[in-house]
């Protein structure tokens, strides 16, 4: 954790393969989100821990990160087994590499932080997350415009969530 001083910073990490890293710091309202990093493995499109690891370090170098909040992902009814795997894979290299970077983390469920936002939980409400993280960052709303990057609206929110924790 970079504690040279600065401005505390926030982590919002939305696991998975189509989720998402932001970095959030609310005194001059710097916000930067990553898609998860991924590539190919034989066919098969898999989390890719170089890239995750040189995204949380190039982050921690530049930021003074207080926390880091992974929603706390379960498998999901009618996942298929090998979306359950790779579902889980990416939720443990995720939560491995911000434990092996030193920084500190908080899992919470999302039943937990949705309600906070005032977000119904199931997969259809995922746009309800997007105009929630609108709501509250309106000039980098275009980083979640698409339907598909409602990943990036929820990192976002987990970061804002962190911010608001004691």
């Amino acid at each position: 954790m970079n504690v040279a001083g600065g401005n505390p910073s926030y982590v919002g990490c939305d696991p998975g393969l189509g989720g998402a890293i932001a970095v959030w710091r609310p005194a001059d309202e710097m916000l930067l989100v990553i898609d998860m990093p991924t590539h190919e493995i034989r066919g098969k499109r898999r989390i890719d821990l170089y890239q995750l690891g040189r995204e949380v370090r190039a982050w921690d170098a530049v930021a003074n990160i207080v926390r880091v909040v992974v929603e706390n992902v379960g498998a999901m009814p009618g996942q298929s087994p090998n979306g359950m795997f790779a579902f889980g894979f990416a939720a443990g290299a995720l939560q491995g590499t911000i434990a092996c970077a030193g920084l500190p983390m908080v899992l919470v469920v999302p039943q937990v932080w949705k309600k906070v936002y005032g977000i119904p939980g199931g997969r259809e409400n995922k746009d309800a997350s997007r105009q929630k993280a609108s709501m509250l960052f309106p000039k980098y709303a275009g980083l979640w415009a698409r339907k598909k990057d409602d990943g990036r609206a929820e990192a976002v929110l987990l970061a804002h969530y962190g911010s608001k924790l004691a």
